[in-house]
């Protein structure tokens, strides 16, 4: 009872004092809503736990946050605001490739530290010393995001001779492309098709016919939610059936738009998935969090399970605090170069920081879908019908090959 009164007394202070402002812009609406909503429940649920501990450094955690509405223009003026206005101590943040890259500018200026989540080589060309990406892919994102779609490709035999490259001309689109066009030249497949859509393309039907008329071996995409199921649709209403279909095709990560696709998704490869709730993602707090994170997801009309955003986003508010507990600071370049020289254990395992704020090493997976019938929730957390194929430490099932519809 002694040691609970303490505790309490000792919260009870640190509430009192002034709040420490994690400030950040996070997508609400748009094209990454539905993956935004996921990632700002994380991150209450962080700053919950935080708090609950007596906050950092004695005083507590407020988030303050905007909605980007998925627009990278608004990066610039979010993050201004946020420094100027509301005079945030620290910053997370954005979400998204495009984003991130649209608001790297505004903090090299600034000299100021911040943590992107889940933006694929944001930090490719300003090559700013003090950010920090919670996505891991490793010092070359650009070509390890594609690696164990080629891998795996190449491993079949007969191996596969042609590929058809597509995907949304954005940042994470081009960026993905081109990591995906290195590595097929690298194994030395012919391309056939290479090109990019604009993101806002309401009818991808024109461009499946374009490839089903190559008759590619194989089909690389990297999509936005919304585009995933439209290229999905359209390929089955069109029937093109090459033998390996998939890449980074980020709408096979949100629950809602894969109970849409149903069992349109049998067959298909993704490489942009970071975490699923596989026995070798096991780490320490990320079930707990899960749990949390589905409690308060119902009603929300959000996504029921939150595997692949969530304990990313939870992982960055943990680095974030430890950064600020080991300097005992909020001085943006002494947390900048305590997270370029330390290992941070958080809910999406231990790592470190290597060149351009990635992380040092590599953790990527590929996954397929497979068994599907129907459109009901139960089946898609199902690790039967949700696999993964690569690579070997992490496999629980071989390729389906060639690609096909069950």
């Amino acid at each position: 009872m002694v040691a609970a009164a303490a505790f309490a007394a000792v919260a009870t202070t640190a509430m009192a004092a002034d709040p420490i402002k994690v400030g950040f812009s996070i997508a609400l609406t748009g094209a990454n809503g539905p993956n935004g909503k996921q990632l700002l429940v994380a991150l209450e649920i962080w700053r919950d736990d935080i708090n609950a501990k007596g906050g950092l450094l004695g005083r507590p955690v407020e988030l303050v946050y905007y909605d980007d509405q998925t627009s990278p223009p608004n990066e610039a003026p979010i993050y201004t605001k946020l420094i100027n206005v509301d005079k945030v101590d620290l910053l997370l943040g954005p979400y998204g490739t495009n984003q991130i890259t649209a608001a790297l500018p505004v903090l090299a200026q600034r000299n100021l530290t911040t943590i992107g989540i889940l933006g694929t080589a944001a930090n490719h060309e300003v090559q700013y010393k003090n950010y920090f990406s919670m996505i891991s892919l490793g010092e070359n994102p650009i070509r390890e995001f594609s690696r164990g779609f080629f891998e795996v490709a190449m491993a079949q035999n007969p191996k596969p001779q042609t590929i058809a490259i597509v995907g949304a001309d954005a940042e994470f689109g081009k960026n993905s492309t081109d990591g995906a066009r290195a590595n097929a030249k690298a194994a030395g497949l012919k391309i056939v098709y290479d090109q990019r859509y604009p993101p806002t393309t309401a009818d991808l039907t024109p461009v499946v016919r374009a490839i089903k008329a190559l008759n590619p071996d194989i089909v690389y995409v990297a999509s936005y939610p919304t585009d995933t199921v439209l290229f999905v649709r359209a390929a089955a209403e069109a029937g093109l059936s090459a033998k390996m279909m998939g890449g980074a095709m980020i709408g096979l990560l949100a629950t809602p738009l894969k109970m849409q696709m149903g069992p349109l998704m049998n067959g298909y490869v993704n490489n942009a998935e970071m975490f699923i709730p596989a026995p070798s993602f096991n780490f320490p707090g990320v079930d707990a969090l899960l749990k949390e994170y589905q409690k308060r997801a119902k009603g929300q009309g959000i996504d029921p399970f939150g595997y692949g955003f969530v304990p990313f986003g939870y992982a960055a508010g943990q680095v974030l605090a430890q950064a600020v507990e080991g300097t005992k600071s909020l001085d943006h370049p002494k947390i900048a170069d305590y997270m370029r020289n330390n290992s941070f254990s958080t809910v999406v395992g231990e790592f470190r920081f290597g060149k351009n704020g990635e992380w040092a090493k590599p953790r990527s997976i590929m996954t397929q879908w497979r068994n599907l019938t129907g459109n009901s929730l139960d089946q898609l957390n199902n690790l039967a019908n949700w696999t993964i194929v690569w690579p070997p430490e992490h496999k629980s099932a071989d390729i389906i090959y060639p690609y096909q519809k069950q």
